[in-house]
């Protein structure tokens, strides 16, 4: 799961970011609302934790425009002002819950995952491309009726691949994803993980699934048919 985190206190930013990831959530966050908008628009997102004071674009105007382009992902406002004015407008606006500042950690993560598990019904759970399935719940990958064993890194890649089919992933975009902790982000290890997903995948390799694009990245082969 990834979490997108819009806050214009640094602190509070930081702290959010390394509470999640501790929870074993990816993570991307912004300081402004411009930035913002353009993550939850351009990346796959879960839930998104939102300041409603923030410079660029207000976090209202923030969840006004996700909704008006027809992204339902489960939203949390976070306001310093404890009234009930701002909490209707936030919830009036899109939002689906409210904390005010000062709050227990605990109690947001609780609640992202009664959002997370309230909102599990609506998703789509597989990814099809061409004749490879992706059981995004199980984490699971089938080719032709037949799981194909993938490493927990293996997966990540080939999922972010499948959620962004007509995208050139940089290296950097998909080393960042996958290692949701402080490792060592060796893109040597990256390029490792692709071979084998092409060996295990598409062992022939006929038309490759996964493009090397130089100097850009990767992208999922729109050529590669079912064989």
């Amino acid at each position: 799961m990834k979490v997108l985190i819009v806050e214009d206190e640094k602190n509070i930013r930081e702290s959010l970011v390394s509470s999640f990831k501790s929870q074993g959530f990816a993570t991307e966050s912004a300081s402004d609302g411009v930035d913002g908008l353009y993550i939850a628009q351009e990346y796959p997102i879960d839930i998104a934790i939102v300041d409603i004071g923030l410079p660029g674009i207000s976090g209202l105007k923030l969840i006004e425009t996700l909704r008006a382009d027809g992204i339902q992902i489960p939203i949390i406002v976070l306001t310093a002002r404890d009234s009930w004015q701002d909490k209707v407008e936030g919830l009036s606006t899109g939002a689906d819950d409210y904390m005010a500042k000062p709050f227990q950690f605990e109690e947001l993560l609780a609640r992202c995952n009664a959002l997370l598990r309230r909102t599990a019904g609506f998703a789509t759970p597989k990814i099809k491309f061409a004749d490879i399935e992706l059981d995004t719940m199980a984490q699971l990958v089938n080719k032709e009726g037949k799981n194909i064993e993938l490493t927990a890194y293996e997966y990540k890649v080939i999922e972010y691949l499948f959620m962004n089919p007509k995208k050139v992933v940089s290296k950097t975009e998909l080393t960042e994803h996958i290692y949701d902790q402080d490792f060592d982000r060796d893109s040597n290890v990256l390029e490792v993980f692709i071979g084998r997903l092409r060996k295990k995948i598409d062992p022939e390799q006929t038309v490759k699934l996964i493009q090397t694009q130089r100097g850009k990245g990767y992208r999922l082969n729109p050529d590669y048919i079912a064989n």
